[in-house]
C-alpha cells in the first residue's frame, strides 16, 4: 500500500517553493558516463546494471543508514574474553553485498577487455551513494595483482577476492566463498616514510610472526591484511590472515578512529602480538611488493572525486531547477547558470581523465603511462573536489549545510582521497621521480598530449607554452605542484578533445587553459551553459519545478 504524501498545508504556513524528492537515475541521466565508457572500451552492461541497482530508493536509504550508524568496536565478550571485532549496521552489509556481487573487486580480473574501466565506473557510481564502503572493496580489488609474486598464497586468496560473493563470516579463508583483503602499513613515527617502520618479523617455520603496531588499518574486519615489517634483510611485505584454522590471529584492535567523514567504514589502530604472517615477495623488498596494491588503489582515489562532484552537482542543479527567487527559477538566473556550468567542467574533466587512466590499466603496454597518469589524475581531481562540493553546498543556501541533504556527507568525504595513498606532496614528488627516471613514461605522456593537437588552437598554444616553461620535469621540488596541476589539466583537456569535439571539450579548454579568468567558480564567461547543464540531467526530470 503506497504511503500518503507528506502534508504541505501546515497550521502556520503552506510548504511552497521547495524542491520535491530527488530521484536521480545514475545511468539514464549521466550521458558523460556512458560516453566515457564507450570511448575507453569499458564493459557497458554490468556498469549499467549496477547503476540501476544503486538508483533504487532501497540502496539510497541503505547509504543514508550506513552513514548514520557508524561501526561499533567490540573488544571483549561479556566474560572479558577478547573479541577484537567490529559490528556494522545491516545497511553496510547490504551495500557491500551489492558492490561485490556486481563485480566491484572482480570485474577487472575476469576474462575480456575493459575490466578496469568498468571497475572505475563502479567506484564512481558507489561514491555517489555511500563512499565509505568503497574502501574495503577497493583494497580487495587492488590486492589481487600484489599476490602474483607469491603463487602459493595467490592460489588460495585470489579466487576468493574475485569471487563476487560477500561473506562477512569470521572463518579462515579456506572455509569462505568470498573474502576481502585490507592494508596496514603506516606507523606513528613514520607516516608516509614507510622505511622507518618498526614492526618486527621473526621466522616461524615456513611462516613468520609479527610484533608491532599499525597506526592506520582500514577495514579491520577484512579477512587479511597486506602489511610491512622489518626482517634482517630489511622492510618486507607480509599477508596477515585475520582468522586461523584454530581461531583468531594475534591481532588486537586498540581503537577505531573518529574521522571527519567516511563514517560507515571502520579505520583502526591495531597491534600485532606475534601474529602469524606469510611473506609476499623477497625479503627486504617490501615496498616494491606492496606498491602494486598501492598503484591500483590510486586508480580508485583518482576516480572517486568525480563521483562525489557528480552527486553534489545533481543536488545543486535539482535545487536550482525547482526553487524560484526574484521572479524566476534559480537555474534560469544568469549567475547561477554560470557557476553551475563552471563547476560541471571540473566533474567532466575528472570523469574523463579517470576513465582514460583506467583504460591504461587495461593495456599492459601502457603501464608506464598508467603510473604517471594515475598520479596526475589523483592530484588534480582531488584538489578540485572540495571546492566544487563547497560551491554546490552554497547553491542550496542554508539547506546545503544540513544533514537532511547529502551535501555535508559529500563535503566531509571530499579531502579523503587526496590524503589516502599519498597526499598531495607525496604524489607530486612521485610524478617528478617517475618522469625523471622512466623515459617510457615521459614518451607515453608526451604522446597522449600530442594526440589532441590540431583540434583546438587554444589547446595547442597552452601545450607549447607549458613545454617551453618545462622542457622536462622541474628540478626544484617547490615547482612540483604547479607542474603537476598544469600537466594534469592539459591531460584532462586532451582526453576530452580525444573523445569527440564537443561544447564540453571546447568549454574546458577555454575555462581551464586560458589564463584570463579568475580562480573562483563562475568567474569565466563564454561557456555553452545549456549544453553543459544538460549533461547533469534533463530539467523535465527534476521533480516539481517551481513556477516562475
Amino acid at each position: 500500500m503506497p504511503l500518503s504524501p507528506p502534508r504541505e498545508a501546515l497550521p502556520t504556513h503552506a510548504v511552497e517553493n521547495q524542491p520535491g524528492p530527488l530521484r536521480a537515475a545514475l545511468w539514464d541521466e549521466d550521458p558523460a558516463l556512458s560516453t566515457g565508457l564507450s570511448a575507453m572500451g569499458g564493459k557497458m552492461e554490468p556498469v549499467q546494471t549496477f547503476a540501476g541497482a544503486l538508483s533504487s530508493e532501497a540502496m539510497r536509504e541503505a547509504g543514508r543508514a550506513a552513514n548514520r550508524h557508524p561501526p561499533e568496536l567490540r573488544l571483549f565478550d561479556r566474560a572479558g574474553r577478547r573479541l577484537d571485532e567490529v559490528a556494522f549496521h545491516p545497511a553496510y552489509h547490504d551495500l557491500m553485498r551489492a558492490g561485490l556481487e556486481a563485480g566491484y573487486s572482480a570485474i577487472a580480473w575476469e576474462d575480456g577487455t575493459g575490466g578496469h574501466v568498468a571497475h572505475a565506473a563502479m567506484v564512481y557510481l558507489m561514491s555517489q551513494v555511500e563512499p565509505g564502503v568503497c574502501c574495503p572493496m577497493t583494497m580487495t580489488y587492488a590486492a589481487v595483482p600484489a599476490l602474483s609474486v607469491a603463487p602459493e598464497l595467490e592460489a588460495i586468496w585470489a579466487p576468493k577476492l574475485a569471487s563476487r560473493i560477500y561473506d562477512p563470516s569470521t572463518r579462515p579463508v579456506a572455509e569462505k566463498r568470498g573474502a576481502t583483503l585490507g592494508m596496514a602499513m603506516t606507523e606513528k613515527q613514520g607516516g608516509s616514510d614507510l622505511r622507518s617502520n618498526a614492526t618486527r618479523a621473526e621466522p616461524d617455520g615456513d611462516a613468520w610472526r609479527l610484533t608491532g603496531h599499525k597506526w592506520f588499518c582500514s577495514a579491520p574486519m577484512s579477512d587479511g591484511f597486506l602489511t610491512l615489517a622489518q626482517t634482517p634483510a630489511g622492510l618486507t611485505c607480509f599477508l596477515v590472515p585475520r582468522w586461523l584454522p584454530d581461531g583468531r590471529n594475534a591481532i588486537q584492535i586498540q581503537r577505531l578512529k573518529e574521522k571527519l567523514g567516511n563514517r560507515s567504514n571502520a579505520s583502526a589502530e591495531i597491534e600485532y602480538h606475534g601474529a602469524l604472517a606469510f611473506r609476499i615477495g623477497e625479503e627486504g623488498r617490501g615496498v616494491a611488493a606492496i606498491i602494486e596494491m598501492v598503484h591500483h588503489t590510486r586508480l580508485d582515489t583518482a576516480m572517486a572525486p568525480a563521483g562525489l562532484m557528480r552527486a553534489a552537482l545533481v543536488e545543486a542543479r535539482h535545487w536550482a531547477a525547482n526553487r524560484s527567487t526574484f521572479g524566476k527559477r534559480l537555474v534560469d538566473q544568469p549567475l547561477m547558470r554560470t557557476v553551475l556550468a563552471d563547476l560541471s567542467l571540473e566533474w567532466e574533466g575528472a570523469l574523463a581523465l579517470g576513465l582514460r587512466v583506467a583504460s591504461a590499466f587495461d593495456d599492459p603496454g601502457l603501464r608506464a603511462f598508467a603510473r604517471v597518469a594515475v598520479a596526475l589524475a589523483k592530484f588534480l581531481s582531488n584538489k578540485r573536489a572540495p571546492h566544487v562540493i563547497c560551491e554546490c553546498m552554497e547553491a542550496l543556501g542554508g539547506m546545503g549545510y544540513v544533514d537532511d541533504t547529502p551535501m555535508p556527507l559529500l563535503y566531509r568525504e571530499a579531502p579523503l582521497n587526496s590524503i589516502w595513498e599519498g597526499s598531495g606532496n607525496v604524489i607530486c614528488l612521485d610524478i617528478l621521480r617517475t618522469l625523471s627516471r622512466d623515459p617510457e613514461a615521459n614518451e607515453a605522456l608526451a604522446a597522449s598530449l600530442d594526440a589532441a593537437k590540431g583540434a583546438d588552437a587554444r589547446y595547442d598554444d597552452a601545450l607549447e607554452e607549458h613545454r617551453s616553461r618545462w622542457p622536462g620535469p622541474p628540478q626544484e621540488e617547490s615547482d612540483a605542484r604547479h607542474f603537476a596541476e598544469r600537466t594534469a589539466t592539459l591531460l584532462a583537456a586532451a582526453t576530452l578533445i580525444g573523445m569527440a569535439p564537443s561544447p564540453i571539450a571546447e568549454s574546458y579548454v577555454a575555462a581551464r587553459l586560458i589564463r584570463e579568468r579568475g580562480h573562483i567558480a563562475g568567474s569565466v564567461g563564454g561557456l555553452d551553459e545549456t549544453a553543459i547543464l544538460d549533461r547533469i540531467g534533463p530539467l523535465s526530470d527534476c521533480g516539481n519545478p517551481a513556477e516562475d
